[in-house]
């Protein structure tokens, strides 16, 4: 298992204790029964199920830890095989033939207890590893759950998110799309930010967040769309540090986000309807002009759902926000990651830009970290733990190390002297 495995177990789990962190579950005990009684496919694993008490171990871990608290431990035996015997496998096929309705995680403690196996020598997911090969892990339909509206009395217990179309720019004989990305609090209606884009991209989303978070505080939860953007592991991971909870609504679910749609089509009724020519000339000019009308004709404005403005309404609860205390505490969390195999000249490529690594990396994958329109520095990791910075190579540096090193003289290997 390596480091990005045991992140997305970590963030797998992260997402069923998150409605516990949150209050959003209205007994604890019937949420425990109800995830407790489902199966999941999880990343590495395959087909879990979890009990109630290691829910809440996870739970306890996770306020303690954070979210590397949930990672898998590494193994202590690390790089020593451990197989099946061949007695206990052929045991095993025998207790599972015409059994395989009985999870693997029921059937596995079935071996232990039968003294067909030992935890110390064989794990569990060396079972479930060897029943899937051979076929024999059953299938168990999962019961969706209903959904339930939000609502939601708490400023930042809870943001929508979304994404619509706005107006065209006009770049000279050219028209260029723009898209609106928002997020809404439930409670007050107030808009933490929101901002044209030219695409829908994360760098998009993560430009909006970002801002947000450190304009109006930490919410509890996000709720979003299916969206790509929104169910990419990189966002995940940032909601997941952050302690927010992340949730999807059902495809095709329109209702779900009635209220940042409410606002979108605000936006389109108060904010398009009165838009100036001269603001459709760049990017920066249409969000500057949007961003005079949200603080003023939005967030300053009556909102007829809660008779009060939303800034108000935001104000009024202020003291319970949990605020962003380093804005660049950020900056870590929002790096695109990605894994690159190092070269025999201890060099990766990123960007189209040659950097060099540490020596002792030549022939293995590292993972890197970096901010896409700032390559002047990348972090290197290993097992989640940053261990270098490097720099861009300045190939005519190098290129004039390697001409003022001397040439090799046929004299100097005969061992004579030049005449």
């Amino acid at each position: 298992m390596d480091e990005h495995d045991r992140e997305e177990v970590a963030l797998f789990r992260y997402g069923l204790i998150a409605p516990l962190l949150h209050g959003s579950v209205e007994d604890k005990g019937d949420y425990l029964a109800e995830v407790s009684g489902r199966v999941y496919q999880v990343p590495y694993y395959g087909s879990m199920e979890y009990s109630p008490k290691t829910i809440q171990t996870w739970l306890g871990v996770y306020l303690k830890q954070g979210l590397d608290g949930l990672k898998p431990r590494r193994r202590s035996d690390k790089g020593k095989p451990r197989v099946i015997p061949l007695e206990a496998r052929q045991r095993i096929l025998e207790l599972r033939e015409g059994n395989t309705q009985v999870p693997v995680t029921v059937f596995y403690q079935q071996l232990v207890d039968k003294d067909v196996l030992k935890p110390q020598d064989v794990s569990y997911c060396s079972v479930y590893r060897f029943l899937k090969k051979q076929d024999l892990v059953g299938k168990r339909l999962r019961k969706e759950p209903e959904r339930k509206r939000f609502a939601l009395e708490k400023v930042n217990g809870l943001w929508q998110a979304d994404l619509s179309y706005g107006p065209y720019l006009r770049l000279g004989r050219k028209k260029a799309a723009t898209y609106l990305l928002a997020f809404i609090d439930d409670a007050s209606r107030l808009v933490p930010f929101a901002g044209f884009c030219q695409d829908q991209s994360f760098d998009s989303l993560k430009m909006v967040f970002k801002e947000a978070l450190c304009r109006r505080g930490i919410p509890e939860k996000v709720y979003t769309d299916n969206g790509k953007i929104y169910r990419s592991g990189q966002f995940q991971f940032v909601c997941a540090s952050l302690g927010i909870a992340l949730i999807h609504a059902k495809p095709y679910d329109a209702a779900a986000k009635g209220k940042i749609e409410r606002f979108f089509l605000t936006v389109k009724e108060r904010f398009y309807s009165v838009l100036a020519p001269e603001s459709l000339t760049s990017l920066e000019a249409l969000n500057q002009a949007f961003a005079a009308w949200l603080e003023k004709d939005y967030n300053g404005r009556t909102h007829s759902a809660i008779g009060m403005t939303p800034m108000d309404a935001y104000m009024s609860q202020a003291r319970g926000v949990r605020v962003l205390t380093d804005p660049e505490s950020l900056d870590p969390l929002f790096l695109r990651r990605e894994t690159r195999k190092v070269r025999h000249d201890s060099t990766i490529t990123i960007g189209k830009r040659l950097f060099e690594v540490p020596p002792r990396y030549i022939g293995q994958s590292v993972e890197v970290r970096f901010e896409p329109h700032d390559l002047g520095e990348i972090l290197i990791y290993e097992n989640g733990a940053e261990v270098a910075r490097v720099r861009p190579v300045n190939l005519a540096d190098n290129a004039k190390v390697k001409r003022d090193k001397p040439a090799l003289r046929l004299s100097d290997i005969a061992g004579g002297t030049e005449e």
